[in-house]
């Protein structure tokens, strides 16, 4: 190809290449976010497996005290989690919200995590 002819090709593949670009980040966001109704506004969700996959826990402001350490049932582990309220959440590795073990705090409004650094055995729910 010449590049008198290249040049004149030039507008068109990139813009190619962009749609390209626009259209693979969109599915690789889509994978990130657990499938609807899985967990919904206002709540934050934890499920057993990674991925969003196995049992879960769900939480809202229904169901749980700001401020207060919320241990996770008997035998129930969170190894994916999902924070969709408009609140901070502190996800513990310990089961009575220790700082001996690890810990670490989630923005609310949209935080997703498919693969926790650990396994979640307690939350607070932050003012």
């Amino acid at each position: 190809m010449s590049s008198s002819r290249l040049r004149s090709r030039l507008p068109q593949l990139l813009v190619l290449a962009v749609l390209g670009l626009l259209t693979s980040a969109g599915a690789a966001q889509a994978a990130s976010a657990p499938p609807d109704p899985a967990c919904q506004k206002g709540e934050f969700c934890l499920w057993s497996g990674d991925a969003y996959g196995g049992e879960s826990e769900r939480f809202d402001l229904r169901t749980a005290n700001p401020g207060e350490c919320i241990p996770l049932p008997e035998g129930f582990a969170g190894s994916s989690f999902a924070n969709l309220m408009s609140r901070d959440v502190t996800v513990y590795q310990d089961g009575e919200c220790s700082t001996e073990g690890d810990f670490i705090t989630y923005p609310g409004g949209g935080t997703f995590v498919p693969n926790a650094p650990f396994l979640v055995r307690a939350v607070q729910i932050w003012e």
